[in-house]
C-alpha cells in the first residue's frame, strides 16, 4: 500500500525557518513564527496518522515537505522531537518515525453485505462491527481493515468507520465492460463488489463494447465514486460457455493450469511399486477388494476390501490412495497442493489439487492394478459390532471397478460378480447409520441437481435430481467409519496433555438464535420445533421423514442447513455436531483435499511414535483450508447458476410452478418447482394492483385488494428473463 502526503501549503512555515536564527525584537513576528510553528506540527501529525502502522524516515517527510534548507531540516527536527516528547508520534530506531497507534483500534476483515453497508469481522470474544459505506474508507469485500467504534450500537451491533485499510485481498475483477466515447465502465460480476470500475480509454487494452473483461484497480482517491482500473485481459464474448466458465475461475482466483515445473516434477516420479516398497507394508493384494464411484468418475481414492474370518466375523478393509508417499514435504508438489487446499468441481471441468499423473494415475486405485494405499481394518461382527482394528500403509489389489449404478444393480437383486459381498457391506453400513442416527446425527440432506450437457460438455439439454440410493449410502458409512475412527486413534493415543495435535472437522452446534429464527420459519408451514440444542437432532430426522415429497421440502431443508454452523478443519478437538461424533477428521479423499494429506501424515506420525506435533503451524494450514474449500463451493456454486440461467433461456415465455422464498423491500425470490432455479419478481413489475413490502411480516401487500404473497406461498409465474452475464433470471407474476 502506498503511502502519500496530499500537498501542502508551507511558505508561512518556510518563511518562519528561514528567519528562525536570527534575534528579533518584533513580538508580532515572534508570535508568527510561533502559529506557524504549531501549523508545521498539526500537519506532519494529520499526515502521520493517516498512515498510522507506515514507518517514515525524517529524510522521507521532509522531500515530501519540500524542506531543503538546513534551517528548515533544524525546525522540522525540532518538531519532530517535540512530538515524540508529547507521546503523539515514537522514534522506532534511529532513522524512522512512526504515529503511535490507538490501542482502542480492532484490526478485522471486511464483509460487504450490499452497496449501503457492510460488517468488519473482528472474531472471539468481539462481536463484528456494522459499518456505513461511506465509512469504509474505500475498503472492498475482504480486506483486512483496522476499525474504531463511533456509537455503542445499530440495532444490538457496535456501529463503526474504518480507519485504515492494512491489507487489500483483492484488485482484479471479471465483469462486462460497457465502451462509450468518452469512457468505459466495467459492471463487475462479483456480488460482493458494489462499485463499478472507471476504465479511461487509452487502458482498454484492446477489449470491445459488451466483452468479458478483467479489470486492475490502480487508483481510488478519497473523493472518487468509484475506482479507477485498466483492463489486464480479455476473457471474449460475454454469454459464450468458455468465456462465462473463465469468468467464474478469475472470479474466484482459480487456477487455470499447473505450473510447467510441477508437471515436470510429477512426471519424474517412477511408476513401478519397488519389492522393497511392498516389503514395508501389509500386503492386501489376494483379498476380495473393488471401488464404487460415479459413472464419470476419472480417479478413484478409495477401495473396500471383504473377507470372511475363520471366527465367523468380516474383515473389511477401507484403502485410501497413499498420496503422502509420492507427494513429499518440502517439494513443489506438496507447495501447490497446499496452496490449492482442494480440488473444484463446476458443471463441465474439474480443476484438481493435484497433477493428472498423480490424480489420474499413480494415486487413482484402478483396476487390475497393484497400488500403494493407507488403510483403516475392521473385525466386524454380524451386527456391525468392532472387535479389532488396525491402521497402516498397505499395498493393494482391485478386483473390479463399480459405478453407484452396478454396484445398486447387486444389493437390489442379490445376483451378479460380488453380489453378496456387496449385498453383507450394506446390511453391515445400515446398522452402523442406524446407531449413528441412535447417538444424535442429523439427517438433512438438500437435494442436488445435476446436469445432461450436450456432446461437447457445454449445452444444458435438461436437469434431473441426483438420486441418493443405497449403493451410495453404504459407501459413505464405511468412509464415516473410517474418518471417525483415525480421529479417534489420534485422540486416544496420548491421553496426556499435551494430546497429539490433529486435523479434525469440526461442527460446532448451532447458534440458539439461529435455532429460534428457524422455529419461527417452520411454523409458518405448521411445524413445530424445539429451541433446545440438545433436542434439535431428533426434531430434525423427524421433519426429514414428513417433508418427504412435499412442496415446502427444499426450502425448509435448505433453511435447516443455514441454521447450522458451518464446519470448518481445526487442530481442536471440538466435535461434530451433525454427525453426532465426539472425535472426527477427514482422511478418505487426499486426491482432493489437503486436510486429508495433513491426516495421514499425522497418522503415520503417531503411529511411528512421534511427539505432539507443532499445533500453531497445523491449525494455520486448517484455516487456510477452510477458508480453500469455501472458496471452492462458492466457485460451484456460481457455475451451477450460471447452468440454470442458460436452461431457463429456453424457457423465456412459458408459463411455470415454483414457490416464495425470500421477500425483500424490491422484489420476491420464486424458486422453480421443475428445475430448482431461483430467479425474482420485482415489485414494481406485479400488475393488477400496487403491492407494497411489509417488512415486519416478511410480506407483499396488494394496496387495493388485500392480497397477501408470503415465503411458502406456491404461485405461477412467467420466466420473462435470464440473463447469462448477470446470472439472474427474472419472473413475472401470474395474476389470478
Amino acid at each position: 500500500m502506498n503511502w502519500e502526503f496530499p500537498k501542502l501549503e508551507l511558505h508561512n512555515f518556510k518563511n518562519m525557518t528561514k528567519k528562525k536564527n536570527k534575534l528579533t525584537k518584533n513580538k508580532s513576528r515572534k508570535k508568527k513564527s510561533i502559529k506557524d510553528m504549531g501549523s508545521a506540527k498539526d500537519q506532519i501529525l494529520n499526515l502521520m496518522r493517516k498512515n498510522p502502522r507506515k514507518r517514515v524516515s525524517f529524510k522521507q517527510i521532509a522531500s515530501v515537505l519540500g524542506i531543503t534548507s538546513l534551517g528548515e531540516k533544524n525546525a522540522i527536527q525540532k518538531v519532530l522531537t517535540g512530538l515524540v516528547d508529547s507521546n503523539q508520534i515514537e522514534r522506532v530506531d534511529a532513522k524512522f518515525y512512526q504515529a503511535v497507534v490507538d490501542t482502542s483500534l480492532l484490526e478485522g476483515t471486511v464483509d460487504y453485505v450490499n452497496s449501503e453497508y457492510g460488517f468488519v469481522v473482528i472474531g472471539e470474544p468481539y462481536s463484528d462491527i456494522w459499518v456505513n459505506s461511506r465509512n469504509m474508507k474505500n475498503a472492498l469485500h475482504g480486506d483486512k481493515v483496522s476499525v474504531k467504534t463511533i456509537t455503542s450500537g445499530r440495532k444490538r451491533r457496535q456501529e463503526g468507520e474504518v480507519v485504515e485499510v492494512l491489507e487489500h485481498s483483492k484488485r482484479s475483477f471479471a465483469g462486462t465492460i460497457e465502451i462509450s466515447p468518452r469512457f468505459a465502465f466495467v459492471d463487475v460480476t462479483d456480488r460482493k463488489m458494489h462499485f463499478d470500475v472507471f476504465v479511461p480509454l487509452p487502458h482498454l487494452n484492446g477489449a470491445k463494447h459488451g466483452e468479458k473483461v478483467v479489470v486492475d484497480i490502480t487508483k481510488w482517491d478519497g473523493k472518487a465514486k468509484n475506482p479507477t482500473g485498466k483492463i489486464s485481459k480479455v476473457l471474449g464474448k460475454a454469454g459464450d460457455h468458455d468465456t462465462e466458465i473463465h469468468s467464474i475461475m478469475f472470479e474466484y482466483e482459480l487456477p487455470f493450469e499447473f505450473p510447467r515445473e510441477l508437471e515436470a516434477e510429477a512426471e519424474k516420479i517412477p511408476v513401478e511399486i519397488s519389492k522393497q516398497e511392498i516389503a514395508k507394508r501389509r500386503d492386501m493384494r489376494d483379498i476380495t477388494t473393488f471401488t464404487i464411484d460415479p459413472f464419470n468418475a476419472k480417479d478413484f481414492d478409495d477401495a473396500l476390501s471383504i473377507r470372511k474370518l475363520d471366527n465367523g466375523n468380516w474383515e473389511i478393509g477401507v484403502h485410501i490412495a497413499d498420496v503422502t508417499h509420492y507427494v513429499k514435504p518440502d517439494t513443489a508438489l506438496e507447495a501447490e497442493a497446499l496452496e490449492r487446499a482442494t480440488s473444484v468441481y463446476l458443471v463441465d471441468r474439474t480443476i484438481p489439487m493435484l497433477p493428472e499423473k498423480l490424480s489420474n494415475g499413480l494415486c487413482s486405485l484402478r483396476p487390475n492394478e497393484e497400488k500403494l494405499t493407507f488403510s483403516v481394518v475392521f473385525e466386524i461382527d454380524e451386527q456391525a459390532g468392532i472387535h479389532n482394528k488396525w491402521f497402516g500403509r498397505t499395498v493393494i489389489y482391485s478386483d473390479r471397478r463399480f459405478t453407484y449404478e452396478e454396484a445398486q444393480e447387486r444389493i437390489e437383486s442379490g445376483e451378479g460378480e460380488y453380489a453378496d459381498e456387496i449385498v453383507t457391506m450394506n446390511e453391515l453400513a445400515k446398522k452402523f447409520k442406524k446407531r449413528r442416527f441412535e447417538h444424535g446425527a442429523v439427517s438433512f440432506e438438500s437435494v442436488e441437481f445435476v446436469f445432461q450437457l450436450d456432446d461437447d460438455g457445454k449445452t444444458p439439454l435438461g436437469m434431473f435430481p441426483k438420486e441418493r440410493k443405497d449403493a451410495h449410502k453404504m459407501i459413505e458409512e464405511f468412509m464415516l467409519l473410517a474418518n471417525k475412527n483415525v480421529a479417534e486413534f489420534v485422540y486416544h493415543q496420548k491421553e496426556s496433555t499435551p494430546r497429539n495435535t490433529m486435523v479434525y472437522r469440526a461442527h460446532e452446534d448451532p447458534d440458539p438464535e439461529r435455532v429460534a429464527e428457524f422455529s419461527l420459519f417452520a411454523k409458518r408451514f405448521g411445524y413445530d420445533i424445539p429451541l433446545n440444542v440438545k433436542k434439535l437432532p431428533e426434531a430434525l430426522n423427524k421433519l426429514a421423514e414428513e417433508l418427504a415429497g412435499k412442496p415446502e421440502q427444499n426450502i425448509i431443508e435448505s433453511q435447516a442447513i443455514r441454521t447450522m454452523s458451518k464446519a470448518r478443519y481445526t487442530t481442536e478437538a471440538i466435535g461434530h455436531y451433525g454427525l453426532g461424533f465426539a472425535h472426527y477428521s477427514h482422511f478418505t479423499s487426499p486426491i482432493r483435499r489437503y486436510p486429508d494429506m495433513m491426516a495421514h501424515r499425522m497418522l503415520q506420525h503417531y503411529l511411528d511414535h512421534g511427539k505432539p506435533l507443532n499445533k500453531e503451524n497445523e491449525e494455520t494450514k486448517c484455516k487456510h483450508s477452510s477458508v480453500m474449500e469455501k472458496r471452492a463451493a462458492d466457485a460451484e456454486r456460481a457455475s451451477i447458476k450460471y447452468k440454470q440461467v442458460e436452461y431457463m433461456q429456453s424457457f423465456i415465455g412459458k408459463q411455470m410452478h415454483g414457490m416464495i422464498t425470500g421477500t425483500t423491500e424490491w422484489g420476491m425470490y420464486v424458486e422453480l418447482s421443475e428445475t430448482r432455479t431461483e430467479g425474482m419478481i420485482r415489485i414494481s413489475d406485479i400488475e393488477g394492483d400496487y403491492y407494497q413490502y411489509d417488512a415486519e411480516k416478511m410480506r407483499v401487500i396488494g394496496h387495493n385488494y388485500g392480497k397477501v404473497l408470503r415465503i411458502g406461498d406456491m404461485i405461477e409465474i412467467i420466466v420473462k428473463k435470464a440473463n447469462l452475464t448477470t446470472r439472474q433470471v427474472d419472473f413475472q407474476l401470474v395474476v389470478d
